[in-house]
């Protein structure tokens, strides 16, 4: 960013002189006044290009040596950024009271690698995107529209805004999924302690008792998969199981086509593929919304949007619509055709785009499917705890008739 050399009076007619870091100098006389100065001389002086290669290739050897960022803490850096910039603080020197204030750690490491890089002519975009970890495609596409636009501050305060309302959805389903996992794992572990160490030892006790007589269906299974579970090492392929679904899971996502039939099958589901839905078309029409009001040009946004969706089918819808804008259609209509989000969200987009307000459309869409969010995991949470009393109730009231169905066979034949 140029750097302009001034002189000034103040509000007491005094001289005052200095240097201030703006796109051009109608920003810089107006960074001035800001001040409460009136600016007499005005003049562009370069950044010093101190060590800029190795400002460079430093961020770039330094780009696997930071570790990842709490998301807060990169929303907290945003809005405080964004306030700095709108009193009219210079760049660096925002960056420089923003690195003091950090607490030791990767972050206010990265804080001052990319105070260095700007001091060394690099625009703050260009700096951010050489730490991925901490930055996303998406934050960099942002600022580098602010810096072009001469609106910065704005845009900080919208990457802001949106990091606080993906973080809010995030949180909203996470919490939700963790009654019913505590639950659920609890019963697991009961029951696993049940057919290990208790129902076993019905099994001689029981043959015993009815000398020889044949058992019913439901006793013998019973008795057969605690044996399993307590002398056949069933026990930890129970508990493995899980672990190793994981695993394979997280292999067969390391390739597209694996992620694309996983996400396929999710959208599917009961219950589960509606609420992947509407989380995945809140997060690509927010993003894309976002990307647009700050000025990203259309085909850039859709790129960045698809990267960031969280869900393979909606990248590759998302791609297939890039590539027809391109090719001179509108938006609405590949879109439509995908047949991957509801009419409405079809309706709405081609209503955005016939009135010029895309972005405050896309805006619109993200928030009403937010609120549908929070309405099914509500309505998701109150049906799974019925649900999960059935379900436990009758493997519990399965274990009991096993185990008194052959005494009622037994008193019943002494009563013969």
């Amino acid at each position: 960013m140029p750097l302009y050399v001034y002189e000034a009076l103040d509000s007491q007619g005094t001289s005052v002189s200095g240097q201030i870091e703006a796109l051009n100098e109608k920003e810089a006389v107006s960074k001035i006044r800001n001040q409460g100065h009136f600016p007499t001389k005005v003049s562009t002086r370069k950044a010093k290009k101190k060590k800029v290669k190795a400002a460079v290739s430093g961020g770039a050897k330094r780009r696997g040596g930071t570790g990842r960022v709490k998301v807060k803490l990169v929303t907290q850096f945003a809005r405080q950024l964004s306030t700095l910039q709108d009193a009219g603080l210079p760049i660096l020197r925002s960056l420089r009271v923003l690195e003091e204030q950090q607490k030791k750690g990767t972050f206010k490491k990265v804080l001052g690698y990319v105070s260095d890089d700007i001091e060394g002519g690099s625009t703050l975009s260009e700096s951010m995107a050489r730490f991925p970890k901490t930055f996303d495609r998406l934050a960099v596409g942002m600022v580098a529209a602010g810096e072009t636009g001469g609106v910065l501050d704005l845009i900080l305060a919208r990457i802001a805004d949106f990091m606080e309302k993906s973080q809010k959805l995030k949180a909203k389903v996470k919490s939700a999924m963790v009654y019913p996992t505590v639950v659920l794992g609890a019963a697991f572990l009961i029951l696993l302690g049940l057919m290990t160490f208790v129902v076993p030892k019905f099994n001689d006790v029981l043959n015993d008792m009815l000398e020889g007589e044949p058992m019913n269906k439901i006793t013998t299974t019973v008795l057969g998969i605690s044996s399993w579970i307590a002398y056949e090492w069933g026990w930890l392929y129970l508990i493995g199981a899980p672990f190793a679904i994981s695993i394979i899971l997280k292999f067969i996502r390391r390739f597209r086509m694996g992620r694309y039939v996983l996400d396929s099958i999710n959208l599917r589901l009961p219950v589960i593929g509606p609420l992947g839905n509407k989380i995945s078309v809140s997060r690509w029409t927010r993003t894309l919304g976002t990307l647009v009001a700050a000025g990203v040009p259309i085909l850039d946004a859709i790129k960045t949007s698809s990267e960031t969706a969280g869900n393979e089918v909606f990248t590759s819808m998302l791609g297939n619509v890039h590539d027809s804008i391109r090719q001179g259609e509108t938006f609405a209509d590949p879109l439509g055709k995908s047949k991957t989000v509801d009419l409405i969200v079809t309706n709405m987009v081609a209503v955005g785009e016939e009135t010029g307000d895309l972005d405050k459309m896309l805006l619109k869409i993200a928030d009403d499917y937010d609120e549908q969010v929070d309405v099914l995991v509500d309505s998701l949470m109150s049906m799974l705890e019925p649900i999960m009393i059935i379900v436990l109730g009758g493997v519990v009231m399965v274990i009991v008739l096993a185990i008194f169905l052959p005494m009622i066979q037994i008193i019943g034949g002494l009563s013969a």
